[in-house]
């Protein structure tokens, strides 16, 4: 059985190989939501139109003094610190993957959601969970499709010198979707992913709110947010 994750655009990089196996991976289906156990219960059929939304499944990055020991595949072999930097790197970039699990029925476009890391031992070790989550593309509706108005208004206090007490503004509102980053969504529509700070500065408020809502201290500065959320686009 082989793990692999192969960028769709070839300048986003090579595949990377999971050079040991986990011991099982899980993921939520679209119908049941239930877990499966891939590799310990050995091929699972899935009812024909049922989907997985979301793959996880935690392992360890070996060092190099162990990367001949039977349990790793030698010749898919990256260090540990090599192989975290390049699955952040897609993770951050909200790079689209495509996941191939051999052996089993998982063959699907992905994104990196989370991945949590911990070194340990004196072998330069890496313990981490990796959870992967199913890309669909972005459909683009105009306002008439969707019969809704494309901007909201807010009223916002302007300054002593002029005669009114408020001004109208408009700005374009952007719902959450599952499997998005801020410079996915500063890339799409704020004229460029480098915008991913500004688009944070001018919703942090939220963002925080929503990642405390969610049982995390802080959104680790927009890297956590969650589908349903609305944000005000720059």
């Amino acid at each position: 059985m082989n793990i692999k994750l192969k960028p769709k655009k070839k300048k986003d990089g090579a595949a990377f190989y999971f050079a040991s196996l986990p011991e099982s991976i899980q993921g939520n289906m679209d119908a049941s939501m239930q877990s499966f156990d891939v590799i310990s219960k050995g091929n699972v059929k899935v009812p024909q139109g049922t989907g997985a939304k979301e793959i996880k499944w935690s392992g360890e990055f070996f060092g190099k003094s162990k990367k001949n020991e039977p349990i790793i595949k030698s010749e898919k072999w990256k260090s540990p610190k090599k192989s975290v930097q390049q699955l952040k790197k897609w993770m951050n970039h909200g790079v689209v993957l495509n996941l191939v699990i051999s052996g089993t029925w998982i063959n699907m476009d992905v994104t990196i959601s989370e991945l949590h890391v911990e070194e340990y031992g004196a072998y330069g070790n890496v313990k981490y969970t990796i959870t992967l989550t199913q890309y669909r593309k972005l459909k683009i509706h105009t306002t008439k499709e969707l019969k809704t108005a494309a901007y909201v208004y807010v009223l916002k206090e302007r300054d002593n010198n002029s005669q009114d007490n408020y001004i109208v503004s408009s700005q374009k509102k952007y719902e959450i979707k599952s499997g998005d980053t801020l410079w996915m969504i500063a890339a799409n529509h704020c004229k460029g992913g480098t915008n991913w700070t500004k688009l944070y500065n001018a919703n942090a408020s939220a963002i925080e709110a929503a990642a405390k809502r969610h049982g995390k201290t802080s959104s680790d500065h927009g890297h956590w947010i969650y589908p349903g959320e609305i944000i005000v686009l720059l």
